[in-house]
């Protein structure tokens, strides 16, 4: 009998993981109770450590004498000066720019139409003569060059980078490392750096936009390139073709359409980056709705955030319309009136240098100011008729379900919340999840912002289960319901086309100055994203899988739920992870409309000299919360076939 028994293989079933981070969980709160109050490292709004002040000191040491970062200063202040010149300030001794307006909207609806349509040329004259009726052309302009110039900077650097990983797969694999970290930080973090090496203005705010953006043209770029199919290659190879004749002659014009949606993330990228870049002194539309928002000023921030709005739709309806176009299909009368309107913007330039009326913009018809007071007003009335509603929501939700999130995470000891931390990142990635949380966890002890780092992922933790409950839900419906997936497709466009200061403008007129504020508008912003990612898995499941569920009699909620959710694991894995990633930019943001926390520590430095270094480790500390989330999120993820272990 012992003989027999001792053949027998006992397999011995692990608890899942989601059990095990439950007990992990319940545990913490425990101990919360019981060691609340000690070691939880506070650190009051003014503040500081001795680490925060030895880097206020060395900031201007830095980047100061250093005939390297001088000369980078230098070129990039004279790009945007010249197209500042160009396009929105008074230049070469003129009181007006060297284009007006008029040659401004002639030269930019041909464009359009050159590129894409006559629709889209109709919509940029129009979009651009809607930011002028506004009362805002000099501040769009200023936007504009901004934005044209880090999109050209950013080009120049990401599309041969691109090319390299298309064609290289060690570049490939170096350059997604890269990507996916650059790609995880809110834009905040872009600002601090870049001031201790180009000081504050337009060209660290310009330097800073072509960092931010570069990354989709690099990511869409090689992508692109590698999934040129191999006989296109084979065969003009075999036709005598050399490698830069292989790579002009097939591999980029069959990879144009993609490598135009790369441009198009750049600058949808560059112009939200621009905006945010205000704090750091970059002109145009952000500086407008930054002193709206100090001032609690709803209705020129809506007024401002409306054209940037606009101004975001034409780009994108530009820059898609030309990705659309076929591959040089222009016909003989196309050409002909090409030229011809060419000839006619050539004429629109000429009045707008001659006369004053064709070069600054009419004022007769103000609509910003309507507007700002119509928002005003509206937002007066949501208060009075809505504000016992909004408000108590905002309260509910932050005396409920914030306040003791938020007073678990910073009442709790450090080492606590790190080792709870740690031990969550182990169960679901291991060790290479584990010491990346080690890491993170030291490090933002070291910021010395540990407390206001917890406030913030407090916000975060709350803001994305509601982007992943709501994310989850139409993403599913789309998913499954083609008409559906139709009518919210372009609303979720529109949503990613929106920089994150405009997301704050509705609801500080619906919450006032509060957390909850950030809260509301972070899962606004990362909804779309989310719902995107969750649709497409589910679309992407086999139909003969869903068929055979439906075959032996599975209803819809089995087939959703036994079926379709398991299959798209990966994707909803990575919508969760997208999800948090844009929850943390825009909380962070909401710093602005009493978020506080890291994002105001990251504000406060721009604006008080002596939080300056306060401010930096702040946004050392996004980074690594960035960081932590990511690795985290991702280790969650199921691994491909054939790896990994049972669960």
């Amino acid at each position: 009998m012992a003989a027999i028994t001792s053949d027998v293989q006992v397999e011995v079933r692990r608890p899942r993981r989601s059990v095990v981070i439950g007990v992990l969980l319940v545990a913490w709160v425990a101990a919360y109770f019981l060691l609340s109050g000690i070691h939880t490292l506070p650190l009051g709004g003014q503040e500081t450590t001795g680490f925060h002040r030895w880097l206020t000191e060395h900031r201007d040491a830095v980047g100061a004498g250093n005939l390297v970062f001088d000369a980078i200063r230098a070129a990039v202040d004279n790009i945007v000066v010249l197209l500042q010149n160009v396009l929105s300030q008074p230049s070469y001794g003129r009181p007006v720019p060297v284009i007006g307006w008029l040659g401004v909207v002639a030269a930019s609806a041909y464009l359009a139409w050159a590129f894409g349509n006559w629709k889209v040329a109709l919509l940029t004259a129009a979009g651009l003569g809607f930011v002028g009726l506004q009362g805002l052309w000099q501040e769009s302009m200023d936007t504009l060059a901004l934005t044209i110039a880090a999109v050209l900077l950013s080009l120049l650097v990401a599309i041969p980078l691109g090319i390299w990983a298309g064609l290289s797969n060690r570049a490939f694999k170096v350059a997604t490392l890269v990507l996916d970290l650059m790609q995880t930080l809110p834009t905040f973090v872009y600002l601090a750096p870049l001031t201790l090496f180009f000081a504050i203005g337009p060209a660290a705010a310009t330097i800073a936009t072509l960092i931010y953006a570069a990354p989709p043209a690099v990511r869409l770029t090689a992508h692109a390139i590698r999934n040129v199919p191999p006989e296109s290659v084979e065969a003009s190879r075999s036709l005598g073709s050399t490698r830069g004749q292989t790579l002009t002659k097939v591999l980029l014009p069959m990879s144009r359409s993609t490598v135009v949606v790369g441009i198009n993330q750049t600058i949808m990228a560059a112009l939200s980056m621009v905006t945010v870049a205000a704090l750091i002194d970059a002109p145009g539309l952000g500086q407008t709705v930054l002193k709206a928002l100090q001032t609690l000023d709803v209705g020129v921030a809506f007024n401002a955030g409306l054209a940037i709005v606009v101004i975001a739709i034409v780009l994108d309806r530009v820059t898609t319309a030309a990705g659309d176009r076929p591959w040089r299909t222009a016909s003989v009368r196309r050409k002909i009136l090409l030229g011809a309107g060419g000839v006619g913007v050539l004429v629109a330039i000429w009045f707008s240098r001659t006369y004053v009326w064709a070069a600054e913009f009419p004022t007769d018809v103000n609509l910003g100011a309507r507007i700002a007071v119509l928002a005003a007003d509206v937002t007066t009335w949501v208060q009075d008729v809505f504000g016992g509603l909004t408000y108590g929501v905002r309260d509910a939700v932050t005396l409920g379900v914030l306040n003791p999130l938020e007073a678990l995470l910073t009442g709790s000891p450090w080492w606590l919340v790190g080792a709870v931390v740690v031990a969550i990142a182990a169960v679901l990635g291991r060790w290479k999840a584990a010491v990346p949380a080690v890491v993170c966890i030291g490090l933002l002890v070291g910021t010395g912002v540990w407390q206001d780092s917890m406030i913030t992922l407090a916000s975060t933790l709350l803001a994305t289960i509601v982007v992943v409950a709501v994310g989850l839900t139409l993403g599913v419906w789309a998913g499954r319901n083609r008409r559906v997936d139709l009518v919210i497709r372009p609303i979720l466009d529109a949503g990613q086309t929106m920089p994150p200061f405009v997301y704050l403008v509705p609801f500080l007129a619906l919450f006032g100055t509060s957390r909850f504020t950030a809260i509301a508008a972070a899962v606004v912003y990362a909804v779309p994203v989310t719902v995107k990612i969750v649709a497409d898995g589910i679309k992407a499941v086999p139909v003969a899988t869903v068929e055979a569920a439906t075959s032996v009699g599975s209803s819809s909620w089995q087939v959703i739920s036994k079926v379709q959710l398991p299959v798209a694991r990966r994707a909803i894995t990575l919508a969760v992870n997208q999800g948090l990633i844009y929850v943390l930019a825009m909380v962070v943001v909401g710093g602005l409309v009493g978020a506080g926390a890291l994002g105001y520590d990251v504000a406060a430095g721009f604006a008080q000299s002596e939080l300056y270094g306060k401010g930096l480790a702040a946004g050392a500390a996004i980074v690594l919360l960035g960081v932590l989330l990511d690795r985290i999120t991702q280790a969650a993820a199921p691994k491909p076939h054939g790896k990994g272990e049972k669960q």
